[in-house]
């Protein structure tokens, strides 16, 4: 493992520093972790997590992403890291797309792609030589040290504000990823998916209230989709839980609409 995402790391259970022992990793009070054969780390404890994205999901999301359609979203992304950072999280991090962006933009940086879905986790930890995975319940606490994290990113997933304030460092970054309201307005129209949340810059701004707004920028910009293109793009999110099979059989123009946001902590 690398050292500096090693140094980062806590154990979930007790907060103490982790170690390594015998292919897994240990705290000074026992609590022992394993590293799965595919390369991620396991830092849930024993409740019942929660249910991530499947592996069909996963593997939409993967062949939509390296399609290249979402490369602004990654560039524009990359753009508020710091060349300088040591140490990039990415919360919820799905197959790790973002996060070799942020590390490309970072030449030094190390990378921690935390998430709760195996499936997800199995391809991050291939995504980048300088990325590790780490499978994390976000909403029980990220298994990171206080102020260790020079950027935190957090594209189209869930956000728990008091904790991303904890890891980050005084001068961090916190790069946030939301849908606009015309985001695949064409799609919610014609088969009926999640419509984006009208409040949802007031519920962000609430979640976000231990964070000063440093930058953002709106991009809108037409998707040509396949009709298999189409399919991973409603089969890659929750949607893929609420809508019927597309019937799409012809190329489709989709808006894109997203608000990258960078953010420093209150008070740094």
């Amino acid at each position: 493992m690398i050292h500096t995402v090693l140094a980062a790391l806590r154990c979930p259970v007790c907060h103490e520093a982790l170690h390594r022992s015998d292919g897994s990793l240990r705290c000074p009070r026992g609590h022992s972790f394993d590293r799965a054969r595919q390369g991620y780390v396991h830092l849930g404890t024993g409740r019942k997590l929660p249910e991530g994205d499947t592996a069909d999901m996963v593997a939409a999301r993967s062949a939509f992403l390296q399609a290249g359609h979402y490369q602004g979203v990654r560039t524009t992304v990359a753009g508020f890291v710091p060349p300088s950072a040591a140490l990039i999280a990415d919360i919820g991090a799905g197959t790790g797309y973002y996060l070799a962006g942020a590390l490309d933009a970072a030449p030094d940086a190390a990378g921690i792609a935390l998430d709760v879905a195996k499936p997800a986790l199995r391809r991050a930890a291939r995504v980048h030589p300088r990325a590790e995975a780490v499978l994390a319940d976000v909403w029980a606490g990220l298994p990171l040290a206080d102020g260790c994290l020079d950027v935190l990113l957090n594209v189209f997933a869930p956000r728990n504000g008091a904790e991303f304030r904890r890891v980050l460092r005084p001068d961090g970054r916190l790069v946030v990823v939301t849908p606009l309201p015309r985001h695949l307005a064409e799609l919610r129209e014609r088969y009926g998916l999640l419509d984006v949340d009208p409040d949802k810059a007031e519920r962000l701004a609430a979640t976000l209230r231990e964070f000063d707004l440093v930058g953002a920028a709106e991009l809108e910009f037409p998707l040509r989709l396949t009709p298999d293109e189409v399919r991973a793009l409603i089969g890659m999110g929750p949607n893929a839980f609420h809508s019927a099979v597309p019937d799409a059989d012809a190329v489709t123009t989709v808006t894109a609409a997203v608000r990258v946001a960078a953010y420093a902590p209150a008070g740094g």
